[in-house]
C-alpha cells in the first residue's frame, strides 16, 4: 500500500495540482491541514485559487483531512470530505497512523499523545518544514508545505507499506518529493 501525504496547501491551485499529480499512484491521500486559506502571517501563495482547489478536492475519492489553524467553519461547508479535528486516526493493515496539524499542543505533547493512542506513525503539518525521525517506537513525519515552504522546497511525502516475505514483518519506505522537479529529496 502506498500513502501520499501533503500539508499546508493554502489555496495554491498550481501546487495542489502538482501534489495530486505526484501522488497519483497512491492508494490514499492524507492532508495535514491548512487547505484553502493562506493565513494572516503568510504571503499569498503562487496561483492562489481556493475555489478551484475546493473543486479538485471534492473530485477526490481517497483523501483524509485534518483541520489546520487556517481552516474556518465555512471550509467544511464547501468541502465534501470531513475535515476532522484535532486528529484523524487510521489503520492501514497493521500500521496505525495519527494525522494532526500540530498547532494545538507542543510537538512533545503531541508525540506523547500519539504514543498513548497506539500510533505507529504520527503525521504533522503546520511548520512548513520537512521532518522524519524516530521517537522511541513512533515515527514522526512532516511532509513540509506544498505551497509556502519554509525550508525552500515545495514538497509532499509518501509512505509505502511493504509486506515482507517473512510472516509478521512489514517494511516501511518513506520519501519526500520535490514538487517542482519530481525528484526524491534527500534529508
Amino acid at each position: 500500500m502506498k500513502i501520499g501525504v501533503m500539508s499546508d496547501t493554502h489555496g495554491s491551485l498550481e501546487y495542489f495540482e502538482k501534489a495530486i499529480k505526484t501522488l497519483s499512484d497512491c492508494d490514499v491521500l492524507l492532508h495535514g491541514g491548512d487547505i484553502l486559506y493562506h493565513g494572516p502571517r503568510n504571503d499569498l501563495p503562487k496561483d492562489y485559487n481556493p475555489k478551484a482547489v475546493i473543486e479538485k478536492i471534492n473530485n477526490l475519492n481517497n483523501i483524509l483531512i485534518t483541520k489546520g489553524n487556517c481552516e474556518a467553519d465555512v471550509d467544511q461547508m464547501v468541502i465534501k470530505h470531513p475535515i476532522q479535528s484535532p486528529y484523524v486516526m487510521s489503520q492501514f493493515g497493521e500500521i496505525r497512523i495519527l494525522l494532526t496539524h500540530g498547532y494545538t499542543s507542543s510537538k512533545e505533547d503531541t508525540i506523547e499523545k500519539a504514543k498513548s493512542m497506539g500510533a505507529d506513525i504520527l503525521i504533522l503539518g503546520h511548520t512548513h518544514v520537512k521532518e522524519l525521525f524516530f521517537d522511541e517506537s513512533l515515527i514522526v513525519l512532516n511532509p513540509g508545505s506544498t505551497s509556502i515552504p519554509k525550508d525552500g522546497t515545495h514538497s509532499v511525502a509518501t509512505i509505502e507499506i511493504i509486506e515482507s516475505d517473512t510472516e509478521d514483518e512489514l517494511d516501511l519506505d518513506f520519501n519526500f518529493i520535490d514538487l517542482n522537479t519530481g525528484k526524491i529529496i534527500e534529508l
